[in-house]
Protein backbone atom coordinates (compact mmCIF):
# COMPACT_ATOMS: atom_id res chain seq x y z
CA UNK A 1 0.00 0.00 0.00
CA UNK A 2 1.31 3.48 -0.89
CA UNK A 3 2.60 5.53 2.04
CA UNK A 4 2.02 8.84 0.23
CA UNK A 5 -1.60 9.41 1.39
CA UNK A 6 -0.46 8.83 4.96
CA UNK A 7 2.36 11.35 4.46
CA UNK A 8 -0.10 14.03 3.33
CA UNK A 9 -2.29 13.31 6.35
CA UNK A 10 0.75 13.56 8.65
CA UNK A 11 1.69 16.93 7.19
CA UNK A 12 -1.63 18.38 8.28
CA UNK A 13 -0.95 17.43 11.90
CA UNK A 14 2.72 18.43 11.89
CA UNK A 15 3.27 21.80 10.17
CA UNK A 16 6.84 22.69 9.26
CA UNK A 17 8.58 25.51 7.44
CA UNK A 18 9.72 24.72 3.89
CA UNK A 19 11.67 26.59 1.25
CA UNK A 20 10.91 25.93 -2.42
CA UNK A 21 13.29 27.58 -4.87
CA UNK A 22 11.99 28.03 -8.39
CA UNK A 23 8.51 28.13 -6.83
CA UNK A 24 6.93 29.84 -9.85
CA UNK A 25 8.34 27.28 -12.26
CA UNK A 26 6.64 24.16 -13.59
CA UNK A 27 7.61 21.74 -10.83
CA UNK A 28 7.98 24.36 -8.11
CA UNK A 29 4.39 25.62 -8.30
CA UNK A 30 3.09 22.05 -8.44
CA UNK A 31 4.95 21.46 -5.16
CA UNK A 32 3.77 24.69 -3.60
CA UNK A 33 0.07 23.84 -3.90
CA UNK A 34 -0.01 20.58 -1.87
CA UNK A 35 2.34 21.99 0.76
CA UNK A 36 0.07 24.96 1.41
CA UNK A 37 -3.09 22.86 1.09
CA UNK A 38 -1.76 20.53 3.78
CA UNK A 39 -1.01 23.21 6.34
CA UNK A 40 2.68 23.91 5.78
CA UNK A 41 4.45 27.25 5.99
CA UNK A 42 6.32 27.86 2.74
CA UNK A 43 8.96 30.33 1.64
CA UNK A 44 9.37 30.70 -2.10
CA UNK A 45 12.16 32.10 -4.28
CA UNK A 46 11.96 32.79 -8.01
CA UNK A 47 13.47 35.29 -10.46
CA UNK A 48 10.65 34.86 -13.04
CA UNK A 49 13.09 34.04 -15.83
CA UNK A 50 11.48 30.64 -16.37
CA UNK A 51 8.66 30.84 -13.83
CA UNK A 52 5.47 32.89 -14.16
CA UNK A 53 3.56 34.98 -11.66
CA UNK A 54 0.36 33.72 -13.29
CA UNK A 55 1.17 30.22 -12.05
CA UNK A 56 1.52 31.53 -8.50
CA UNK A 57 -1.86 33.21 -9.01
CA UNK A 58 -3.29 29.82 -10.00
CA UNK A 59 -1.93 28.25 -6.82
CA UNK A 60 -3.44 31.06 -4.76
CA UNK A 61 -6.82 30.36 -6.35
CA UNK A 62 -6.55 26.67 -5.41
CA UNK A 63 -5.90 27.15 -1.68
CA UNK A 64 -7.77 28.97 1.07
CA UNK A 65 -7.00 32.53 2.10
CA UNK A 66 -5.55 31.29 5.38
CA UNK A 67 -3.33 28.78 3.60
CA UNK A 68 -2.06 31.42 1.17
CA UNK A 69 -1.09 33.64 4.12
CA UNK A 70 1.37 30.89 5.09
CA UNK A 71 3.35 31.63 1.92
CA UNK A 72 6.13 34.22 1.84
CA UNK A 73 7.69 35.05 -1.51
CA UNK A 74 11.11 36.46 -2.36
CA UNK A 75 11.66 37.65 -5.91
CA UNK A 76 15.33 37.11 -6.62
CA UNK A 77 18.04 34.78 -7.86
CA UNK A 78 19.77 31.93 -6.04
CA UNK A 79 23.05 33.35 -7.38
CA UNK A 80 22.58 35.93 -4.58
CA UNK A 81 24.02 34.20 -1.49
CA UNK A 82 22.51 36.74 0.91
CA UNK A 83 19.04 36.02 -0.47
CA UNK A 84 19.64 32.27 -0.06
CA UNK A 85 20.58 32.77 3.59
CA UNK A 86 17.55 34.97 4.21
CA UNK A 87 15.13 32.53 2.58
CA UNK A 88 16.57 29.44 4.32
CA UNK A 89 16.42 30.88 7.83
CA UNK A 90 14.29 28.72 10.12
CA UNK A 91 13.38 26.16 7.44
CA UNK A 92 13.17 22.47 8.23
CA UNK A 93 13.16 21.32 4.60
CA UNK A 94 14.50 22.85 1.42
CA UNK A 95 13.37 21.69 -2.03
CA UNK A 96 15.69 23.21 -4.61
CA UNK A 97 14.12 23.39 -8.06
CA UNK A 98 15.64 26.64 -9.33
CA UNK A 99 17.80 25.95 -12.38
CA UNK A 100 18.11 26.50 -16.09
CA UNK A 101 17.03 23.50 -18.15
CA UNK A 102 17.65 22.31 -21.73
CA UNK A 103 20.51 20.50 -23.41
CA UNK A 104 20.67 22.75 -26.51
CA UNK A 105 20.28 25.83 -24.32
CA UNK A 106 23.37 24.85 -22.35
CA UNK A 107 25.36 24.28 -25.54
CA UNK A 108 24.45 27.82 -26.61
CA UNK A 109 25.16 29.41 -23.20
CA UNK A 110 27.47 27.26 -21.02
CA UNK A 111 28.56 30.18 -18.83
CA UNK A 112 24.99 31.18 -18.01
CA UNK A 113 24.04 27.60 -17.22
CA UNK A 114 27.04 27.14 -14.96
CA UNK A 115 26.22 30.33 -13.05
CA UNK A 116 22.58 29.38 -12.50
CA UNK A 117 22.98 25.65 -11.96
CA UNK A 118 26.32 25.38 -10.18
CA UNK A 119 26.92 28.69 -8.41
CA UNK A 120 23.24 28.95 -7.47
CA UNK A 121 23.24 25.35 -6.25
CA UNK A 122 26.37 25.85 -4.14
CA UNK A 123 24.85 28.96 -2.60
CA UNK A 124 21.79 26.96 -1.57
CA UNK A 125 23.95 24.23 -0.05
CA UNK A 126 25.84 26.81 2.00
CA UNK A 127 22.61 28.47 3.12
CA UNK A 128 21.12 25.08 4.03
CA UNK A 129 24.19 24.12 6.03
CA UNK A 130 24.21 27.43 7.90
CA UNK A 131 20.46 27.24 8.60
CA UNK A 132 20.89 23.68 9.89
CA UNK A 133 17.98 22.39 7.83
CA UNK A 134 16.78 18.86 8.41
CA UNK A 135 17.08 17.86 4.74
CA UNK A 136 17.94 19.36 1.37
CA UNK A 137 16.17 17.85 -1.66
CA UNK A 138 17.24 18.91 -5.14
CA UNK A 139 16.44 18.39 -8.79
CA UNK A 140 19.03 16.42 -10.70
CA UNK A 141 18.48 14.99 -14.19
CA UNK A 142 18.57 11.83 -16.26
CA UNK A 143 21.11 13.68 -18.42
CA UNK A 144 23.84 12.65 -15.97
CA UNK A 145 23.74 9.14 -17.49
CA UNK A 146 25.13 10.53 -20.77
CA UNK A 147 26.38 7.79 -23.05
CA UNK A 148 25.96 5.01 -20.49
CA UNK A 149 24.96 1.97 -22.59
CA UNK A 150 23.03 0.12 -19.88
CA UNK A 151 19.25 0.07 -19.86
CA UNK A 152 17.40 0.68 -17.68
CA UNK A 153 19.55 3.37 -16.05
CA UNK A 154 20.66 2.41 -12.54
CA UNK A 155 21.83 5.12 -10.16
CA UNK A 156 25.36 3.83 -9.54
CA UNK A 157 26.33 3.43 -13.22
CA UNK A 158 27.03 6.60 -15.20
CA UNK A 159 28.47 7.37 -18.62
CA UNK A 160 30.18 10.45 -20.03
CA UNK A 161 28.20 13.68 -19.91
CA UNK A 162 27.04 14.81 -23.36
CA UNK A 163 26.19 18.46 -22.68
CA UNK A 164 27.09 21.38 -20.39
CA UNK A 165 23.67 20.98 -18.79
CA UNK A 166 24.48 17.38 -17.87
CA UNK A 167 27.80 18.52 -16.40
CA UNK A 168 26.05 21.05 -14.15
CA UNK A 169 23.68 18.41 -12.81
CA UNK A 170 26.49 15.96 -12.14
CA UNK A 171 28.42 18.68 -10.33
CA UNK A 172 25.32 19.29 -8.18
CA UNK A 173 25.37 15.66 -7.09
CA UNK A 174 29.10 15.77 -6.32
CA UNK A 175 28.73 18.95 -4.27
CA UNK A 176 25.77 17.54 -2.33
CA UNK A 177 27.80 14.43 -1.48
CA UNK A 178 30.69 16.59 -0.23
CA UNK A 179 28.39 18.66 1.98
CA UNK A 180 27.07 15.39 3.41
CA UNK A 181 30.63 14.20 4.02
CA UNK A 182 32.10 17.35 5.54
CA UNK A 183 29.08 19.05 7.15
CA UNK A 184 26.62 16.14 7.57
CA UNK A 185 24.03 18.06 5.55
CA UNK A 186 21.36 15.49 4.71
CA UNK A 187 20.38 15.60 1.05
CA UNK A 188 18.60 13.60 -1.61
CA UNK A 189 18.90 14.23 -5.33
CA UNK A 190 16.12 13.32 -7.73
CA UNK A 191 17.08 12.46 -11.31
CA UNK A 192 14.05 13.52 -13.31
CA UNK A 193 13.13 11.74 -16.53
CA UNK A 194 11.09 13.85 -19.00
CA UNK A 195 8.49 15.40 -16.74
CA UNK A 196 5.19 16.72 -18.10
CA UNK A 197 1.87 18.03 -16.82
CA UNK A 198 -0.17 21.10 -15.94
CA UNK A 199 1.62 24.47 -15.69
CA UNK A 200 4.32 23.36 -18.13
CA UNK A 201 5.18 26.17 -20.54
CA UNK A 202 5.17 25.32 -24.29
CA UNK A 203 6.75 28.63 -25.27
CA UNK A 204 10.42 29.19 -26.01
CA UNK A 205 12.98 27.51 -28.21
CA UNK A 206 13.82 24.85 -25.61
CA UNK A 207 10.37 23.98 -24.29
CA UNK A 208 9.70 20.36 -23.33
CA UNK A 209 8.47 18.12 -26.11
CA UNK A 210 4.92 17.32 -24.91
CA UNK A 211 3.56 20.87 -24.39
CA UNK A 212 5.44 22.09 -27.47
CA UNK A 213 3.93 19.39 -29.67
CA UNK A 214 0.41 19.88 -28.35
CA UNK A 215 0.70 23.60 -28.89
CA UNK A 216 1.80 23.02 -32.50
CA UNK A 217 -0.98 20.49 -33.16
CA UNK A 218 -3.66 22.85 -31.88
CA UNK A 219 -2.28 25.66 -34.03
CA UNK A 220 -2.29 23.43 -37.13
CA UNK A 221 1.49 23.39 -37.39
CA UNK A 222 3.72 20.45 -38.21
CA UNK A 223 5.42 18.75 -35.27
CA UNK A 224 9.18 18.46 -35.65
CA UNK A 225 10.67 15.11 -34.62
CA UNK A 226 14.43 14.95 -34.31
CA UNK A 227 15.73 11.83 -36.06
CA UNK A 228 13.65 8.84 -37.09
CA UNK A 229 11.24 9.04 -34.17
CA UNK A 230 12.47 5.84 -32.56
CA UNK A 231 14.31 7.76 -29.87
CA UNK A 232 12.77 6.71 -26.54
CA UNK A 233 12.12 8.53 -23.29
CA UNK A 234 10.73 7.63 -19.87
CA UNK A 235 7.94 10.21 -19.58
CA UNK A 236 6.67 10.98 -16.08
CA UNK A 237 3.68 13.04 -14.96
CA UNK A 238 4.40 15.88 -12.54
CA UNK A 239 2.17 14.40 -9.83
CA UNK A 240 4.69 11.57 -9.49
CA UNK A 241 7.48 14.13 -9.11
CA UNK A 242 5.62 16.00 -6.38
CA UNK A 243 5.18 12.74 -4.50
CA UNK A 244 8.88 11.92 -4.86
CA UNK A 245 10.00 15.29 -3.51
CA UNK A 246 7.78 15.15 -0.43
CA UNK A 247 8.84 11.59 0.29
CA UNK A 248 12.52 12.45 -0.19
CA UNK A 249 12.22 15.31 2.28
CA UNK A 250 10.40 13.44 5.01
CA UNK A 251 11.16 9.72 4.87
CA UNK A 252 13.89 8.33 7.17
CA UNK A 253 17.08 6.80 5.85
CA UNK A 254 17.04 3.02 5.43
CA UNK A 255 18.85 0.92 8.03
CA UNK A 256 22.60 0.76 7.39
CA UNK A 257 23.44 -2.45 9.28
CA UNK A 258 25.62 -0.68 11.81
CA UNK A 259 27.68 1.29 9.27
CA UNK A 260 29.06 4.42 10.88
CA UNK A 261 30.55 5.88 7.69
CA UNK A 262 27.24 6.21 5.85
CA UNK A 263 26.89 9.56 4.11
CA UNK A 264 23.46 11.18 4.45
CA UNK A 265 23.21 11.70 0.68
CA UNK A 266 21.58 9.61 -2.03
CA UNK A 267 20.29 10.02 -5.58
CA UNK A 268 17.15 8.46 -7.06
CA UNK A 269 15.66 8.01 -10.51
CA UNK A 270 12.20 9.57 -10.68
CA UNK A 271 10.25 8.26 -13.67
CA UNK A 272 7.61 5.71 -14.62
CA UNK A 273 10.05 2.95 -15.50
CA UNK A 274 8.78 2.53 -19.08
CA UNK A 275 10.04 3.60 -22.52
CA UNK A 276 7.95 5.52 -25.07
CA UNK A 277 9.26 6.36 -28.54
CA UNK A 278 8.70 9.79 -30.03
CA UNK A 279 6.57 8.20 -32.74
CA UNK A 280 4.43 6.50 -30.09
CA UNK A 281 4.16 9.78 -28.18
CA UNK A 282 2.99 11.64 -31.28
CA UNK A 283 0.32 9.01 -31.90
CA UNK A 284 -0.85 9.17 -28.27
CA UNK A 285 -1.09 12.97 -28.30
CA UNK A 286 -2.97 12.90 -31.59
CA UNK A 287 -5.45 10.38 -30.18
CA UNK A 288 -6.02 12.48 -27.03
CA UNK A 289 -6.58 15.60 -29.10
CA UNK A 290 -8.86 13.83 -31.57
CA UNK A 291 -11.00 12.61 -28.68
CA UNK A 292 -11.51 16.19 -27.49
CA UNK A 293 -11.37 18.08 -30.80
CA UNK A 294 -12.67 15.57 -33.37
CA UNK A 295 -12.94 18.10 -36.19
CA UNK A 296 -9.52 19.63 -35.67
CA UNK A 297 -7.01 18.67 -38.43
CA UNK A 298 -3.60 17.52 -37.21
CA UNK A 299 -0.64 17.75 -39.59
CA UNK A 300 1.72 14.83 -40.09
CA UNK A 301 5.08 15.26 -38.32
CA UNK A 302 8.30 16.15 -40.12
CA UNK A 303 11.63 14.51 -39.30
CA UNK A 304 14.84 16.52 -39.00
CA UNK A 305 18.42 15.80 -37.91
CA UNK A 306 19.21 14.59 -34.41
CA UNK A 307 20.12 17.30 -31.90
CA UNK A 308 23.78 17.49 -30.78
CA UNK A 309 24.30 16.16 -27.26
CA UNK A 310 20.98 14.33 -27.22
CA UNK A 311 20.63 10.80 -25.81
CA UNK A 312 19.16 8.09 -28.06
CA UNK A 313 17.38 6.01 -25.42
CA UNK A 314 16.47 6.86 -21.85
CA UNK A 315 14.78 4.42 -19.46
CA UNK A 316 14.92 4.42 -15.67
CA UNK A 317 15.04 1.79 -13.00
CA UNK A 318 12.92 3.20 -10.16
CA UNK A 319 13.61 0.35 -7.76
CA UNK A 320 15.77 2.37 -5.36
CA UNK A 321 13.14 5.11 -5.03
CA UNK A 322 10.45 2.50 -4.49
CA UNK A 323 12.41 0.65 -1.82
CA UNK A 324 13.98 3.56 0.07
CA UNK A 325 11.40 6.32 -0.33
CA UNK A 326 8.18 4.38 -0.79
CA UNK A 327 7.77 5.99 -4.21
CA UNK A 328 4.66 4.67 -5.94
CA UNK A 329 3.79 6.51 -9.19
CA UNK A 330 0.11 7.39 -9.37
CA UNK A 331 0.05 8.30 -13.09
CA UNK A 332 1.13 6.18 -16.04
CA UNK A 333 2.07 7.99 -19.23
CA UNK A 334 -1.41 7.54 -20.71
CA UNK A 335 -3.10 8.58 -17.44
CA UNK A 336 -0.79 11.58 -17.21
CA UNK A 337 -1.57 12.68 -20.77
CA UNK A 338 -5.28 12.36 -20.10
CA UNK A 339 -4.93 14.41 -16.91
CA UNK A 340 -2.84 17.13 -18.54
CA UNK A 341 -4.52 17.43 -21.93
CA UNK A 342 -7.34 19.77 -20.95
CA UNK A 343 -4.83 22.14 -19.36
CA UNK A 344 -2.63 22.16 -22.47
CA UNK A 345 -5.62 22.78 -24.72
CA UNK A 346 -6.86 25.62 -22.51
CA UNK A 347 -3.43 27.28 -22.45
CA UNK A 348 -3.02 27.04 -26.22
CA UNK A 349 -6.51 28.42 -26.74
CA UNK A 350 -5.81 31.39 -24.47
CA UNK A 351 -2.66 32.21 -26.42
CA UNK A 352 -4.55 32.03 -29.71
CA UNK A 353 -7.23 34.38 -28.36
CA UNK A 354 -4.57 36.79 -27.09
CA UNK A 355 -3.04 37.03 -30.56
CA UNK A 356 -6.36 37.56 -32.39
Amino acid sequence: MSIYPRLLADLKTSPKKWLVTGCAGFIGCNLLEPLLANGQEVVGVDNFIAGHKSDLDQVQAMVTEAQWKSFRFHEGDVQDLSLCHKAAEGCAYIIHQAARGSVPGSVADPIGFNAANVTGFLNMLVASRDAKVKRFVYASSSSVYGDCPGSPAIEDTLGQALSPYAVTKRVNELYAAQFARHYRLESRGLRYFNIFGARQDPKGAYAAVIPRWIDAMIKGKEVQIYGDGETTRDFCHVANVVQANLLAATQPWPAQDGKSDHLPHQVYNIANGGATSLNELHAALKAELNARLPDHPIAEPIHTDFQPGDVRHSLASIERAQQELGYDPTHTVSEGLEAAMDYYIKQSGERLEARS
